[in-house]
């Protein structure tokens, strides 16, 4: 072998060894296999290459790299590349028109002329075909055995790092799956917010963008490659996923009253008009004053009235408060003629509740929920890349003031991850138009209500800026 023909050869090993240490780290298929591609095509000095790619369950070789056409599905056995994966051995050919194997149709739909053959099995540790490199029209001649050995070189690291790369993509969709089914799960406990889990996603990720395009001066440095933009996604997605763990009557509690305690009570009422009309019957055949039966019949509708009103879940006025405490102190007959208060303490701790639906007891067990995500998705076994997804969803409720649940942790313990997703948070809950329990907030109102938390020292007042600026919130507005 002559100096040059040396050099040459010592140049594409070289090559092949660099590559081989690049295939190791490439973990996206398309990117691997275009890089195998250009490879091959420079070590065999071919003018173009394909890379095959065995699909076991539907019995074909597919490609996503190609110099030529690419997506092509070919049958096992079918073409060189088709008897190559399925038989295990390289061919090589001078004359592709005189072997009986080739399949002329694709020149003829392309118009290229196929002249000489490079087909070479990538085989794993165990024997398998995972895929064929195929070179076409060797620049100069026909292919010979030294481009078949160094193609064969090539071939041994291509096939562990497209089988690497095929795993990798599978656990990708299996914690894709996993993450959709546990949004499902949620969703299924509440049906009332279903999509919020995917609205927070949007937004959180599209902040992240917008932040790593125009960081404020706080966060300037930050960015977010592919793999932490993923791990913020999960958190963001997961972040509710501790309400599998809250009581479902708890959860989709729309009024202050539960369903069956207001059924007991208008019963109550019920029963008290019926006591009121049936005294008054009873004074008229003794002959005794019946008192103003309209009069009393008319308190009791009042009261009534009163009761429905402070059952919603809005702001409690002062002054209803003070009348549902005399309410409670009141004693009617009933059927029998004894004497029962018209509400019990019970009932008017729930009708006294200044805002909102819930007891404080009830509110306790709705903000677990965060401690059950914690818990949850601590349990899983995440990747490197993906391991602060706990910790980035367990602190959505946390304010920067320490004001916050559960841990009350000030701002330096509260990551950008989740600065963002509890503006997000926030802006969601505010604007969703499916709660029961609430009306939907225009987005100019929540965005208010936001700046007010921030003047406050509670939520990230740069990040909300870009929130803001950048037109994050835009992202999830209703059609």
């Amino acid at each position: 072998m002559d100096v040059p023909a040396l050099e040459r050869r010592l140049d594409k090993l070289s090559s092949i060894l660099e590559v081989a240490k690049a295939l190791t780290a490439e973990r996206q298929v398309g990117r691997l296999l275009g890089l195998i591609n250009d490879t091959a095509a420079r070590v065999a000095e071919a003018d173009r290459c394909s890379i095959f790619v065995v699909d076991r369950e539907a019995q074909q070789l597919w490609t996503q790299a190609s110099h030529g056409t690419g997506g092509l599905r070919v049958p096992l056995g079918a073409g060189i590349a088709g008897a190559v994966a399925q038989s295990g051995r390289t061919v090589r050919l001078a004359d592709a028109y005189a072997d009986p194997r080739f399949n002329p149709q694709v020149d003829h739909a392309t118009g290229y002329r196929t002249r000489s053959i490079l087909c070479v099995p990538m085989t794993n540790t165990h024997g398998e075909v995972v895929g064929v490199i195929q070179a076409l029209n060797r620049r100069d001649g026909a292919f010979g055995a030294e481009d078949e050995e160094l193609l064969g070189a090539l071939a041994g690291p291509a096939a562990s790092a497209i089988e690497n790369a095929l795993l990798h993509e599978e656990i990708e969709r299996l914690f894709e799956g996993f993450v959709q089914a546990a949004v499902t799960a949620i969703e299924a406990r509440d049906p009332t917010t279903a999509g919020h889990s995917g609205r927070v996603a949007t937004l959180t990720t599209d902040l992240a963008r917008a932040v790593e395009a125009a960081p404020p001066a706080p966060w300037r440095g930050v960015s977010f490659d592919q793999a932490s933009m993923q791990q913020l996604r999960y958190a963001a997605l997961l972040h509710d996923f501790g309400k599998v763990g809250v009581r479902e009557h708890v959860l989709v509690k729309a009024e202050k009253l539960y369903p069956h305690q207001l059924e007991l009570l208008s019963a109550r009422f019920d029963l008290a008009r019926l006591a009121v009309e049936n005294q008054a019957l009873r004074a008229r055949l003794d002959g005794a004053p019946a008192g103003d039966l309209e009069a009393r019949l008319a308190e009791l509708d009042a009261s009534w009235k009163l009761v429905l009103a402070a059952n919603r879940p809005t702001v409690l006025p002062a002054g209803d408060a003070a009348r549902l405490r005399r309410l409670a102190a009141v004693a009617m007959p009933a059927a029998r003629g004894e004497a029962r208060p018209l509400l019990t303490e019970d009932e008017l701790g729930l009708l006294a509740i200044p805002k909102g639906s819930l007891s404080d007891a009830e509110r306790r067990e709705i903000e677990s929920h965060v401690t059950h995500t914690w818990r949850f998705l601590s349990q899983i076994p995440w990747t490197r890349t993906l391991k602060r997804v706990p910790e980035i969803a367990y602190g959505h409720h946390e304010k920067l003031d320490g004001g916050g649940y559960p841990r009350a942790v000030a701002a330096p313990a509260i990551a950008v991850e989740t600065r963002m997703m509890t503006i997000s948070d926030i802006y969601d809950a505010l604007t969703a138009s499916d709660r029961p329990y609430k009306k939907a907030l225009p987005a100019e109102k929540a965005l208010d209500i936001l700046t007010a938390e921030a003047q406050r020292g509670q939520v990230d007042p740069s990040l909300l800026g870009v929130f803001v600026e950048a037109g994050v919130w835009k992202g999830v507005l209703k059609a």
